[in-house]
């Protein structure tokens, strides 16, 4: 079977998975963005449903109020011990403090709220070894390694879980030597423990390494032929390869997820954010040795005949479809809750949004795109270079400094919009675009009715902005923009592009949104 990379495309980074039975989960981070760590579900490594989110109530998480994109939730750990499920993960920014845990034992139901752990730094990992003891490790001055000590009680019918005692920090391996070494994790692989990390900056000289030893705490050491997994100086179409977790599956075989970026051109410029990838991996001499060909690269393409359920079922429909990611999609916001593939910037302010039989009402507030408060937007993934996004409008009235309409947003200070809104008294269509500290209304469209459909096109060249009225046929272009100024190298940071339906200073009423494949 050949399958293409990524596995999981738009904004997914830091991939963390683990394996039940015949079922793997995996999980991402999600940064400002709310509900957090999208979960995701697959019976063969390759195609993907969104099932839940893992962090969806204002009780589990604050998340801070600051722009650009980089604050927020980063780097979790996904992992599965005796009926629970567990996830590790780092609010960056956060009030209640940074590193934390939920658990469940149904990943399509609620999770607990955070059970709170003293550690600092960032990416931590949870390791649950076959003697009963379970471990921590993150990173901080450097790679760390600690006990945890967990309780388990029921309380009428539900599983509760604390943490009893933290045990010494013990700096374990800080990696090969390149800089920044984060996002360990600890496995045990035949009697021997391994510590894998990533390496030098998630930008383009990202790696990960790997090191191994006897003993939990080690000492370690590393492997001959790290890095085990890098892009960094070939001329391959993904780059930025890092961020690795190991997982191995009902079969004996052993898999890779990692993140990387397929930039648009050269100079290299990333738009979509960091995308999950999959990467076989075998063993020689008791080391991993991953890649298509055991040359440590993940290719876009890859052929094996590995995967589970490598046959008839890869193709079967999933039980309990919720989401699949990369898809074509339709929203006639007709239901009592946003669909998974939304997000909102920011724990959200619920007054905003009012889903009806008639639409999704937008309440807009004083902030708009620009601003870096809580703002009446919701938004979803850019999946693809090439798309067609479509929203279906109406405004009765539009106050002063109203409007509303869709957008490709970066973050608060990199995004371009079509919108109705009211210029010198009359009702228009504008086009604007901000870059930076640059920001300007390039189009203005005289439009009479209360009611649009408003189109943006991608390419990976641009975003091109139209609008169909009533007994209009084709749509009407009115104006662009260069797809490379709304990049991560530009003016982002961690994110990757976002579609977003927004208002500000009105009231709007979206009755249809599309996503399509070009």
């Amino acid at each position: 079977m050949k399958y293409t990379n990524p596995i999981l495309s738009g904004f997914h980074p830091d991939p963390s998975i683990c394996r039940v039975g015949g079922d793997f989960y995996l999980v991402t981070s999600s940064f400002e963005y709310f509900p957090g760590l999208p979960l995701f579900h697959s019976t063969d490594l390759v195609h993907w449903e969104q099932i839940n989110h893992i962090l969806s109530r204002d009780s589990q998480f604050t998340l801070t109020k600051e722009a650009p994109n980089s604050l927020g939730i980063y780097a979790p750990t996904i992992r599965y011990h005796k009926g629970v499920y567990y996830c590790v993960v780092t609010n960056v920014g956060g009030p209640e403090g940074g590193n934390f845990f939920v658990y469940t034992t149904d990943p399509y139901g609620d999770w607990s709220d955070p059970v709170m752990l003293p550690f600092g730094g960032i990416d931590p990992s949870l390791f649950f070894d076959d003697n009963g003891k379970v471990y921590y490790s993150g990173t901080d001055t450097g790679v760390f390694i600690a006990e945890l000590t967990l309780s388990q009680a029921t309380v009428e019918g539900r599983i509760q879980i604390r943490c009893d005692h933290v045990g010494e920090q013990v700096y374990a391996w800080n990696g090969s030597g390149g800089n920044n070494p984060e996002g360990p994790h600890l496995y045990k692989i035949n009697g021997m423990y391994y510590l894998m990390m990533a390496e030098g900056g998630t930008e383009y000289c990202h790696m990960v390494t790997i090191a191994r030893s006897d003993s939990v705490y080690g000492p370690y050491e590393a492997c001959p032929h790290n890095p085990i997994l890098t892009n960094r100086s070939t001329d391959l179409p993904i780059k930025a390869v890092g961020h690795a977790d190991l997982v191995e599956d009902q079969n004996g075989n052993w898999w890779s997820v990692c993140l990387g970026i397929r930039p648009l051109g050269y100079p290299f410029r990333h738009n979509l954010g960091r995308e999950t990838m999959l990467v076989p991996v075998t063993w020689e001499q008791g080391w991993p040795v991953m890649g298509m060909n055991g040359d440590g690269h993940v290719d876009a393409e890859i052929e094996t005949s590995l995967l589970p359920c490598a046959e008839s079922a890869c193709s079967a429909p999933f039980e309990r479809s919720r989401y699949l990611p990369g898809s074509s999609f339709t929203d006639t916001f007709d239901t009592a809750a946003m669909h998974l593939s939304w997000n909102t910037i920011y724990n959200p302010d619920h007054t905003l949004y009012e889903f009806t039989e008639n639409g999704l009402i937008l309440h807009g507030n004083e902030n708009g795109l620009s601003s870096s408060d809580v703002k009446s937007l919701i938004c979803r993934r850019q999946e693809h270079f090439d798309f067609t996004a479509r929203l279906t409008l109406s405004m009765e009235t539009i106050p002063e400094n109203g409007e509303a309409g869709l957008a490709i947003y970066m973050n608060n200070r990199h995004h371009y919009e079509i919108a109705m809104t009211v210029v010198d008294q009359k009702r228009c269509l504008i086009v604007r675009r901000q870059i930076g500290s640059l920001r300007a209304v390039e189009s203005v469209i005289a439009y009479d009715s209360s009611a649009v459909v408003l189109q943006l096109t991608g390419t990976r060249e641009s975003y091109t902005f139209a609008y169909c009225g009533d007994g209009q046929e084709a749509p009407v272009t009115i104006g662009s923009g260069e797809a490379q100024y709304l990049t991560t190298e530009v003016g982002g940071c961690f994110t990757g592009n976002y579609i977003a339906v927004y208002a500000a200073n009105a009231d709007a009423v979206c009755k249809k949104f599309s996503y399509d494949i070009q």
